[in-house]
């Protein structure tokens, strides 16, 4: 079991840590039932088996995750979401669930395209 991300910031936070540990499962678990993922190939990936498959992926590529998290823009149970890097950036849309954690809905890690992971 994850601890559950009590703040939208804690998201980015799990995500680098978990990311870094190869723990897929843990990534996975950072994102709602039905949350939609974009692929570096343009596609969204819908769901959490497929988001599963593309971290699998991608982390048997030995990628390393990093950045700046920022502070979430909030607006009652939503939530803004980013991480700040060299030459690119992240931005999520963060849900809180009835039970007061928060996970994305919507995440796109790749806002200026860039080849960094």
């Amino acid at each position: 079991m994850y601890p559950p991300a009590q703040q939208p910031e804690d998201l980015d936070r799990f995500f680098v840590e978990r990311g870094n540990a190869g723990d897929v499962e843990g990534l996975v678990a950072l994102y709602e039932e039905d949350a939609v993922l974009a692929g570096p190939d343009g596609s969204v990936i819908v769901g959490r088996d497929e988001i599963r498959r593309f971290y699998s992926g991608l982390l048997s590529q030995g990628v390393t995750f990093g950045g700046r998290i920022r502070e979430a823009i909030r607006n009652g149970d939503i939530a803004l979401t980013s991480t700040t890097r060299p030459g690119d950036a992240t931005v999520e849309v963060a849900r809180r669930a009835p039970d007061g954690s928060w996970r994305w809905a919507i995440d796109q890690p790749r806002v200026l395209g860039s080849d960094i992971p």
